[in-house]
Parts: structure tokens; sequence; C-alpha cells
């Protein structure tokens, strides 16, 4: 049976490409809203880190209307750190819209999640998106799109795939590419057309794979998927399995159904074939189970997400701050909270290691663990991590392998050449170039630890004007030592709060991360040594007062502003001598070994050894 009036579609593309702004304009011509409603941009990103950053985190499902079809939308993320959401949602839909930027044209997410689409046989739109950029190259991404899909061996329909121009921003799409557009309706029309509607047998047993999961204080835990084959009703009798055999058998009863409808959710009384459904009535579903009629128990296989290539050990807080600030601070609260993410979260393994008090967590990439550990610090938990190493391999000669990203930098033509430099010392491998209006698109094959702590680095290289994609492509043979970092740290030499004359000191050996009047303690550091090499500074020094000195002689005394670092800033600085801890109020690096003597025995062993 086929449903004729339904179609479901993800949005794919690499990050920064528009896809949410796409989805924007296509509920709201799709009179999902009113027309005096006032509607925020990028309205699928909804919660507070994605508004944050301006990037989507998490796949969103929602709907619109067009004529009598209803068109479900899935809005996936474009950062590569997220692709894990993008692999398992593809099983709920029948065809992918692949945006694309007017001027950038395909990046190395857009290869990734279009190899994907492919390899499930999706029919694909192609949306060349931002046409109304002054710098767009229309003519010349369709060419690029077109040899992507050559590249990866598209069949001839997929060749053949359409294209549709348009700007979200300004709220047109047109099948022409020299043509502006007046609407989004030329965009759902050919939604319509092109994308088939969901197949099934509606006559056969219930059976749903589960590919995402939900929580509601009303109705508990709720498993999202397509409805593969038959049909659905509240308080029917299901029973949960798994094609991998990870758990057993598990009986429960339907007790209640939502399917999309703008951006709500509205409950039903049953779903069949095609309809993309929240179930609730097992608090234990987790993604990749397969819901079934009890009478016909037949597991589904799930799709195979790709395996993470970073990791960093989250630990229990020992600093002599510990438990002040945070509400979870214990390791039982974190242990649950990391296997609760990795339930929910396919692309992410956690382990336990020969201590209670730490695990190791492995993921896609240091913006996919630093959001998981925000998240985790807004919720008030208190903790500790390591500096993110990655995940190396050994191949059937013994060999070592390390993973191998794809990095694509677009940089102003004066800054080619410092970038061409640190790419060197970073073992970066030199693949292609190509100009455009006075900027350079460069591309590399690059280690993946060569770009921890290349951000900032980058930034500041390009004068905060160049843009930056990795994605990971192979493992390969091990390129050899990098060096992380040229500076050292410099260190707080005892427990206190910081003093301008001790700042005043301390900041002629390089620059602090901390101002006046903040708690530290020994072993904490407070600033970076542009010479290299660790030094201890007494940040809590006073000046020795005496009847001679006036005491308006510290009003001479300048601080320098600190630099205020973020989270991912953190990250990137940390040795693999030194932790970052986290609370719900404050990011403090600090030595793993707080005892300057100690360390300072230990570090001359290291030398000597």
């Amino acid at each position: 049976m086929i449903n004729e009036k339904l179609r479901n579609i993800a949005i794919i593309a690499h990050v920064d490409h528009g896809k949410t702004s796409l989805v924007n304009e296509m509920l709201k011509q799709g009179g999902v809203f009113r027309e005096n409603q006032d509607v925020q941009d990028r309205v699928m990103d909804n919660n507070d880190i994605e508004r944050e950053r301006g990037i989507t985190i998490l796949a969103k499902n929602a709907a619109c209307s067009f004529k009598d079809y209803k068109i479900n939308i899935i809005d996936t993320p474009g950062h590569a750190d997220f692709g894990g959401e993008v692999e398992r949602v593809l099983k709920m839909v029948d065809g992918v819209l692949l945006v694309v930027d007017a001027y950038e044209g395909p990046m190395p997410q857009t290869r990734f999640v279009l190899q994907k689409a492919l390899e499930l046989n999706h029919k694909v739109i192609v949306v060349i998106n931002k046409t109304d950029r002054p710098d767009a190259r229309i003519g010349e991404v369709i060419d690029e799109v077109l040899e992507l899909l050559l590249d990866l061996d598209a069949n001839e329909e997929q060749l053949d795939s359409p294209f549709v121009f348009c700007s979200s921003r300004m709220g047109y799409a047109s099948l022409n590419k020299d043509e502006k557009g007046e609407n989004f309706l030329p965009l759902l029309q050919k939604i319509v057309d092109y994308i088939p509607a969901p197949t099934g047998e509606i006559d056969k047993p219930f059976q749903m794979l589960v590919s995402s999961t939900e929580s509601s204080d009303y109705v508990g835990k709720m498993a999202i998927g397509k409805v593969t084959r038959g049909s659905i009703k509240v308080n029917q009798s299901i029973t949960l399995t798994n094609y991998h055999n990870e758990k057993a058998n598990e009986n429960a009863k339907v007790t209640a159904i939502y399917q999309f409808d703008g951006l709500k959710k509205i409950a039903v009384d049953s779903a069949s074939v095609g309809d993309i459904v929240c179930i609730s009535g097992s608090p234990n579903v987790r993604i990749g189970d397969t819901i079934c009629e009890s009478s016909c128990v037949e597991a589904l296989p799930f799709v195979k997400i790709s395996d993470p290539s970073v990791e960093m050990t989250f630990s229990v807080n020992d600093s002599p701050f510990a438990g002040k600030e945070g509400k979870f601070v214990t390791s039982r609260h974190l242990r649950e909270r990391l296997f609760r993410e990795a339930d929910k979260d396919l692309s992410l393994k956690v382990k336990e290691t020969n201590t209670t008090e730490a695990f190791d967590v492995c993921g896609r990439g240091e913006m996919h663990l630093s959001i998981l550990i925000e998240n985790m610090r807004r919720e008030g938990y208190e903790f500790q991590v390591s500096m993110p190493k990655v995940l190396y391999k050994t191949d059937e000669n013994g060999n070592k392998l390390e993973p191998i990203d794809k990095l694509v930098v677009d940089v102003p033509e004066e800054c080619m050449g410092v970038v061409m430099e640190k790419m060197g010392k970073r073992k970066g491998e030199f693949i292609n170039m190509s100009s455009h209006n006075s900027r350079i698109k460069m591309e590399f094959y690059i280690p993946s630890r060569g770009l921890f702590g290349y951000k900032s680095e980058f930034l500041t290289d390009t004068k905060g004007e160049g843009v930056l994609n990795s994605v990971f492509d192979r493992y390969d043979l091990y390129k050899g030592d990098i060096e992380r970092r040229d500076m050292g740290s410099l260190i707080a030499f005892e427990n206190g709060e910081s003093i301008v004359y001790g700042l005043y000191n301390a900041q002629e050996r390089g620059t602090l991360f901390i101002g006046a009047g903040v708690p530290v303690y020994a072993g904490m550091v407070v600033g970076e040594n542009p010479r290299g090499g660790d030094l201890v500074v007494n940040v809590c020094k006073k000046k020795n007062l005496t009847n001679v000195r006036s005491s308006a002689s510290d009003e001479a005394l300048r601080l320098i502003p600190p630099k205020i670092m973020s989270l991912e800033q953190c990250l990137e600085f940390l040795e693999d001598d030194e932790l970052l801890e986290i609370t719900p109020k404050s990011i403090r690096v600090r030595k793993k070994i707080l005892d300057h003597t100690i360390r300072g025995r230990m570090n001359f062993h290291n030398k000597n050894d």
C-alpha cells in the first residue's frame, strides 16, 4: 500500500549552508505559522546551546502541509562531529534535500552526508541556497555537485537529480538559476513530484525501527521512527526486540501515539505505514530497537554508526575547590549521566576504567565532547576532563594507524603562506587549491590530532577572516610526532585569592587567564608562558607595607586585561599533564599533580628517562 498524500524528507548539508533557515521558510510558507505571527530565526534550533552557537546539534522533526499533502521534515546537524545524528535518521525518510551554499559549493560534510543518502538509495533534490549572495557562483557549484555525485558512484537516476535555486533568507525558490522566484512553492511542488511516497504492507503485523528517542514529563520515554509495516493503535500490545540481540525481548503496551504537526506533536489514536510517529509505553526502549506486534516479532537491522575517533577521560573532581559549586559531584552521578547520554547518542561510547572515579568517553571530535561537557555543567554536574586524544588502531601487519581528516580552508590570499607553513608543521598533506575573488580555497589531508589546538591559532593567523572545515576521512599510517603547543603554563604557587600586586609581577612572565579577586589554589594554571616550559608564579603575593611606603603607590600598578578562554579554547590549551576542572560556575585549567615538589621531581625523572 502507498500513502500517496505523505512525503518524508531529511534536510542534509554542511554546517552553515542554511538548512535550518530553509526549514524555517518551508514551515512558514507551508501554513504552520499565522500570517501575523512573529517567528524567530532558526525556529528549529530550540535549545540554548544551539541558539548561542548558531549550529544545529540534534536532529529534529517537524511537518508542514502543501495542497492536500503532508510533508514530514527532519532537520539534521551539519557539523561533522554530529554526523551520527544524520546517519540514524536517514532510515526514516524516502528522500533528501541536499543544501549547498551558492558560493562555498560542496564541502567535506556535504560529501559525507550525501554518501550516506546514496548508500540508502534515497532520491536527492539538490538545493542551491543563498543565491542572493553577491559572490554567488551558481554555474560552478552545479558542476561541483555533479562531479561529487560522479565521484560517489551515484546511479543514473541520482545523477539526474533536479536542482532548485533558492534564498532561505529572502524566502524564494526557483527551478531556473537565472530567475529569482516569488516564494517557496516551486520547492514544495518539487518535493511532492519527485520524492516517492512511503511504501509498505498495511495488512501485515506492525513493525517500526526506533531511530530516535525523547523523554516527556507526562508520558515518559518515547520512541520515534517510521512505521515500516502494518498499523498500530493506542493500548495495543507490542514487543521490543533488537536485531543484534543486545537484550532480551520485552513486552509492553502502547500508552500514547503522537504525530508531528508543524512544530508540535499531536496525540492520535492510530498510525499506519509511512507515518513518522512517537510511541510511548516502554521506559527501556533504545535507539536501534524494533517495535513489533506481539504476534509477529521480527527485528530490523539498524544502520551502522561510524566509530568515534577522539577520547577524553571524565573523572570526579578532586581539586581543593571540589564540591563547592556543583550539585552532582559523585562518581555515581557521573556514571549515570554519561551512560544515559551514550544511550541516546550512538556515536558516543563510554567505557569503564580500572578505577571507579574515571570513565573514558569516545566521540566524533572535540566539539562533540565539548557540547556534552557544556550540557552537563549547565545541569549542575562537577567533574574533570583530560586532554583530548585520538584513538589509534593497528593493522594486520602490526602497523600503527591514526585517523586522518580531510580539511578545507578558505582564506584571504595574503594569509595563504602562514596557513601552508602551519599545515607543514602539523603533518598536513596538500591536495588541491583554487582561487576566487582574492580568496584561496585549499584542501589537505591531515592527522586528526594535528587539528587539536589549531582553530584559535588559525583565526589569529587569518585575522578572523579564515573559514576552516574538516571531516573524518580514513585511518592511515601514523605520521610521526606533532608538537601540540609551544607555550608553557603559569602555575599558581599557593592557595588564596589573586591580588593586584601579585598579578602585576606575574603578567611580565606571560599572558594571564585571571584578574584580581579570583580564588586560586596551588597547581592551578593561571596563564600561559610564551617562552615555553612551566613556571610557578605567586599571584596571591601582597606588598609588604612599611611606614616609608605610601599607601597610594599601588594605584600606579596597571594590569593588562586577562585572556578569558571559552570551553573549547581551554580544551585546545590542555597538555597531557593537565586537567580541566568543570563546575556550573567555573572552568579552571590545573595540573594533574598539584604539589610543586612532587611534580618537579617527576618532570626531572621523565627528562632523564
